[in-house]
């Protein structure tokens, strides 16, 4: 059963910093594309970073130079450095990571940025 587990939300003021953290279990192997959404009350849920397997990234054009997405493929683990956070930066922060072809979801972590 994979399970994707994120942590490190909380409540920052604008042009602090956050480093989310998601971690999956319930995996045999490595996984393919791990990748950051956020969603925002009353919006879409929508892409912030993505990284393949072969360390190919893309950012959100709204968190490009602001966040960092990095991976360790041994320990199935993704993590996000989110720096210079501005309010419009709140939202549910949610943890995808694709495995043997499926796409496997976290509940997410909330991120608070206040002004």
């Amino acid at each position: 059963q994979v399970q994707l587990v994120e942590s490190g939300g909380g409540s920052v003021q604008a042009g602090g910093s956050l480093t989310l953290s998601c971690a999956a279990s319930g995996i045999i192997g490595s996984v393919t594309t791990v990748g950051w959404y956020r969603q925002a009350p009353g919006k879409e849920r929508e892409m912030v970073a993505l990284m393949a397997v072969n360390g190919y990234i893309r950012y959100a054009d709204y968190v490009q130079g602001r966040f960092t997405v990095s991976r360790n493929n041994y320990k199935n683990m993704v993590t996000l450095r989110m720096n210079t956070l501005k309010p419009e930066d709140t939202a549910n922060y949610i943890c995808r990571m694709t495995y043997r072809s499926q796409d496997y979801w976290g509940q997410g972590t909330q991120v608070f940025v206040s002004s």
